[in-house]
């Protein structure tokens, strides 16, 4: 999650992302009337379950109802990996509601008489595994199902949810500037699920280290359009709606997947070896929008430089009809407000897609390697279209407004400083003294190793760690202990060029 965080105002850098709180929460007023009442992890409904079938082929198996996540404990569950969902949804904009049916291809990792899903507020139809009904109960965020008969362990099996309502937002306390998930504005509706908004509006293992692939299969009204993740494979004319099918093959942390449904204009262009490069802005866009991201191609090709080919099948952005200072690096298909598109939160968003999206946290500890990493990217964009000279700048700054703030550690963050500014800032700086203290060809080399060993699956702090010090051939404990974890904020070493 990206607001662009000015140098020598780090103490008020995330005030723009509480004016578009301000914005979430007016956007709609039956999504602001009940959103206070979804939080995570805390139980506020429940769903009356059909009678249970007797289970008797084998001992009794319960998959773990949350991965243990050092901040969000109950986020995520055991028992089983997902290898695809298929969402099939119908929007009604007069009534902000959805008709759906999510369609989970899973794997069992051990035997399973009962496995749990995250799944918030929409009324729950119906549950089968296996085209056969299953019984099912719900408190809070918590879905547990129980299928007719036990699945045994490395069984490949599909859940079928079918549900309805009007979405309403999470209140996460991660995100104290705004809610996450299914976000309705004027007649439109964004996705921005950074960590656990994603069960807002289907249910999943909503934690990163469980990647999947995606089918989104999305009915809406003309002239209504949707834009989502990977590639639009086919749009379907009903007469008076159309359905987009979405297709987005490579494997997605859950808080990246995005549908958005508005009048948009589609802008397309081709990216380094043939990339589908999709762009979709408001009709009233002016050309300013547009130009904002010309340097993307250009972005991709000096980011791939360093790490490896772009990692995705497509790339492009959605802008949405709303004064919103944010934007989120959803997979293939980044969502920024109107005010976002600048420079340098396009170049932060794009860095994502190799590092958080293809590389992803092992746990939300873990974040400043997203933010980080990607805020120090846009640096080193700006190093390399501008010249060492304002990069020099630019980080001496940077480190001025770290001690003008007394910025925090960004290793252990805690859920409230999820998004704080030492995450970013802090977390950057980690890097250019790693990058300062090992010379650049170690660091690049760093870097090109880490994000090679880690592509299309997860990686924690200490991986990296262990990935820096095997490749410098150096002890490194102190320096990331120092800008990782010390209270105290390191000395500045001497800002040299690349």
């Amino acid at each position: 999650m990206k607001n662009k965080i000015r140098t020598l105002a780090a103490i008020i850098a995330f005030l723009p992302w509480l004016w578009g709180c301000a914005w979430l929460l007016d956007a709609e007023e039956n999504v602001a009337a009940a959103a206070e009442e979804v939080i995570v992890a805390t139980p506020v409904s429940t769903d009356t379950p059909a009678p249970r079938p007797t289970v008797t082929s084998m001992a009794e198996t319960v998959g773990a109802d949350g991965l243990g996540d050092p901040y969000y404990p109950q986020l995520g569950n055991g028992g089983y990996d997902v290898t695809h969902y298929a969402l099939d949804l119908a929007f009604d904009p007069d009534s902000r509601s959805i008709n759906g049916t999510t369609t989970i291809t899973a794997q069992a990792t051990q035997n399973l008489s009962a496995f749990n899903l995250d799944f918030s507020g929409l009324k729950i139809g119906a549950i089968s595994v296996d085209d056969h009904p299953a019984d099912f109960s719900r408190t809070g965020t918590e879905l547990t199902i129980r299928p007719a008969d036990i699945l045994p362990a490395g069984q490949l099996f599909t859940i079928t949810v079918d549900y309805s309502g009007v979405p309403q937002p999470i209140v996460d306390p991660g995100v104290p500037f705004a809610r996450v998930g299914w976000i309705t504005a004027g007649s439109g509706v964004f996705v921005l699920s950074e960590p656990s908004g994603a069960m807002s509006w289907y249910p999943v293992n909503n934690h990163p280290t469980d990647k999947a692939s995606y089918t989104f299969r999305i009915t809406v009204p003309k002239p209504l359009l949707v834009a989502a993740n990977g590639l639009l494979e086919e749009k379907i004319d009903n007469g008076d709606t159309t359905t987009f099918v979405w297709e987005a093959a490579d494997p997605m942390a859950s808080y990246l997947a995005t549908v958005n449904i508005a009048e948009f204009k589609m802008v397309t262009e081709e990216g380094p070896n043939g990339l589908p490069i999709r762009n979709f802005f408001p009709l009233d866009a002016s050309l300013r929008a547009s130009e904002a991201l010309s340097p993307t191609v250009a972005m991709i090709e000096f980011f791939s430089d360093i790490l490896g080919p772009y990692p995705f099948e497509a790339y492009g952005v959605v802008v949405m009809d709303a004064n919103f200072p944010g934007a989120l690096e959803t997979q293939t298909l980044s969502v920024f407000g109107r005010n976002a598109l600048r420079e340098g939160t396009v170049a932060h968003e794009l860095a994502h897609q190799w590092l958080g999206n293809s590389v992803s946290p092992a746990t939300w500890q873990d974040i400043w390697l997203n933010e980080g990493f990607a805020t120090y990217f846009e640096a080193l964009w700006r190093e390399h279209s501008r010249g060492s000279d304002l990069f020099h700048s630019e980080m001496s700054d940077s480190y001025d407004s770290i001690v003008a703030a007394q910025l925090p550690a960004p290793g252990d963050p805690s859920v409230r400083g999820l998004f704080g500014a030492s995450v970013y800032q802090r977390g950057a700086w980690t890097l250019h003294a790693l990058r300062l203290q090992v010379g650049d060809e170690l660091f690049f080399e760093i870097l090109r190793v880490y994000y090679d060993r880690f592509k299309g699956g997860n990686a924690g702090t200490s991986d990296f760690i262990a990935i820096a010090e095997a490749v410098s051939g150096q002890d490194l404990s102190d320096l990331f202990d120092s800008w990782l974890y010390a209270v105290e904020i390191p000395p500045k070493p001497p800002v040299r060029g690349r």
